[in-house]
């Protein structure tokens, strides 16, 4: 879920926290006032070593009481959410969070971090405006979208306009081709550090995860590079990474809720936890307030109509059996704890949150995601192996990702397709299109993956299925047959052809082979499907003792990276004497 160097190799994504015209100022309702400057950068004079970060947490509404006492307390007020009574204090000193835990009004004091609040905090740099390079890349159906029907979807629809999708990362290249048609800067930001930064490229990327989250959701179907799963939808760039770190700590994760809420986003996509602690325990005090206020601003963006959407995470961990967590705290140095249940990953493990398991190629568990009966909520393409997620990088570039931070971006973009064809729905409302469309994925034989079909503890609800969130129909499969007869005569290889035309795009990962040999020895073969491009698929290489007459089956081949258009052969070699026979007749269903 978090963001790794990549260019354009395949690159697994490790579970480390981060990777991961000037926008309005929030609105009042969400924001404390404060003065134009402070809410942009700050004083590079105000900032000392040794300056941590803390949630401040009291009753909503007016918070100016309590804040009058951080600064009685040795502590300075970086930001104030007023609507949700959270306040991001800084300070020096040791005793800050006990002293304000005695103070009338104060429900909740912690620590965000265990190192210091970069000095970058008080004067924050813009980052870098990366060059951008043009492409020669034409769009194709790729293994991830056919998987999950995109490619199919996108005939119904592409999503609307008017659905603004925010992507809650490491930033988002807004000048990269296959972006800029669909990047709305009015609602983009920095959150970074915890306070709004307003600043045009603010929002830009400090890494590569966020811009290649973005173009899973919505990379715009133009003609060149890759195609997102609503290429018709706005996508935002709330930057809550930190630069240098890429890291997410608890008061980036709450700004950035509170302006998905105030700027009207109906998803938001979380392939991230938030640093330093892999899972919040409500027995820390710190973390407690860190759980609280991160709950809080989920909660406030939700009643404004905004879905989350959040990666389950990269560790092969069972989220429902909770016991030991060694990577916390990830800002400093880590150490073994054990947990509980109770001790959650945030933001994935929040109420009303949407945690998105990862899919290889097919309807398999990708190898690191973690699972979890009853947490997982649904699955999409991660990657896994050779198989990554191929979509865009700063710069104009492209390149393949695998992880939990690939599948939830799949999720978020049909999300935004299902708000597009149902623009009055609410976040619960989502949900539950989301549970209804997803295809039921049986459990395999592992004995961590328990529940049922229809819900269980790898896939939750299934697989999602962007064609029948926009309400399509899968169109009738286009069957062709080849009925002359191949002599299969010893010792020797023979083909028989198919030529498929009339499909567009790539096979599927269903393929259908029927397969028709009569043959008096079929201990003798070895059946293959040959793809127009030569790529081989082994159907069967039968015993040598299994003496049975002729093949009679159907077989099931995921030939989605293949082009569906062409020349297909069955290739059967005779490896024996003595038995001969024929291919009868052979057929592919698409």
């Amino acid at each position: 879920m978090a963001a790794a160097a990549l260019g354009a190799a395949v690159t697994f994504v490790t579970p480390a926290g981060a990777a991961h015209p000037a926008p309005a100022a929030p609105t009042t309702s969400a924001v404390s006032a404060v003065s134009a400057d402070a809410a942009s950068a700050g004083t590079a004079s105000s900032w000392a070593a040794g300056t941590r970060a803390y949630l401040v947490i009291t009753a909503p509404g007016d918070t100016s009481a309590v804040r009058s006492a951080v600064a009685g307390n040795g502590g300075t007020v970086f930001a104030s959410y007023d609507a949700i009574g959270v306040i991001v204090a800084h300070s020096t000193s040791a005793s800050f969070a006990a002293a304000m835990r005695g103070i009338g009004g104060v429900q909740q004091v912690g620590a965000t971090r265990t190192s210091d609040v970069p000095a970058d905090a008080y004067s924050p740099a813009l980052p870098a405006t990366p060059p951008q390079s043009p492409t020669t890349l034409t769009e194709s159906n790729r293994w991830d979208m056919t998987q999950i029907k995109a490619d199919k979807a996108w005939a119904v629809t592409t999503g609307s306009a008017t659905v603004k999708v925010g992507v809650l990362d490491t930033g988002v290249d807004d000048l990269h081709q296959d972006i800029a048609p669909n990047f709305n800067a009015a609602d983009s930001v920095s959150c970074a550090y915890g306070k709004a930064d307003t600043r045009a490229g603010a929002w830009r990327d400090v890494g590569e995860h966020g811009t290649h989250v973005a173009g899973t959701i919505a990379a715009a179907k133009n003609g060149k590079g890759v195609i997102g799963v609503a290429p018709g939808v706005k996508i935002s760039s709330v930057r809550i990474a930190e630069p240098g770190t890429s890291m997410f700590f608890a008061e980036n994760t709450v700004c950035g809720f509170m302006w998905a809420g105030d700027h009207g986003f109906k998803v938001t996509n979380n392939s991230y936890y938030t640093d330093p602690w892999m899972f919040n325990c409500p027995d820390n005090v710190d973390q407690a307030a860190i759980i609280e206020g991160v709950r809080r601003a989920q909660e406030y963006a939700e009643g404004k109509g905004s879905l989350q959407v959040a990666a389950a995470g990269n560790s092969n961990y069972d989220l429902a059996n909770k016991r030991t967590d060694t990577s916390s705290p990830n800002d400093s140095t880590p150490v073994s704890r054990t947990i509980t249940n109770a001790c959650i990953d945030i933001p994935t493990e929040l109420p009303g949150v949407v945690t998105v398991a990862a899919m290889g190629n097919g309807n398999v568990k990708a190898s690191y995601s973690n699972l979890g009966r009853d947490i997982i909520d649904i699955a999409a393409p991660g990657g896994d192996g050779a198989f990554g997620v191929y979509s865009t990088l700063p710069g104009g570039k492209y390149g393949n990702m695998n992880g939990t931070s690939m599948a939830s971006p799949h999720v978020a973009g049909v999300a935004a397709l299902l708000a597009s064809t149902s623009p009055g729905s609410t976040p619960a409302d989502l949900r539950a299109q989301l549970a209804t469309q997803a295809t039921d994925t049986a459990c395999p034989s592992d004995s961590r993956c328990t529940g049922t079909t229809a819900k269980n503890a790898f896939f939750g609800e299934g697989q999602v299925d962007a064609l029948k969130a926009v309400g399509g129909t899968q169109p009738p499969a286009a069957y062709f047959e080849n009925t002359a007869d191949v002599a299969v005569t010893d010792n020797t290889t023979v083909e028989s052809p198919i030529t498929v035309t009339g499909v567009g795009g790539n096979a599927p990962a269903t393929l259908k082979v029927g397969v028709d040999i009569k043959h008096t020895y079929r201990g003798d073969l070895v059946l293959s499907l040959v793809a127009p491009d030569g790529t081989v698929y082994t159907l069967e290489d039968f015993p040598n003792n299994d003496g049975t007459d002729n093949v009679a089956k159907t077989y099931t081949v995921n030939a989605s990276s293949e082009v569906a258009a062409g020349v297909w052969k069955l290739r059967v070699r005779d490896l024996a004497s003595q038995d001969t026979g024929k291919i009868d007749a052979w057929n592919l269903t698409f």
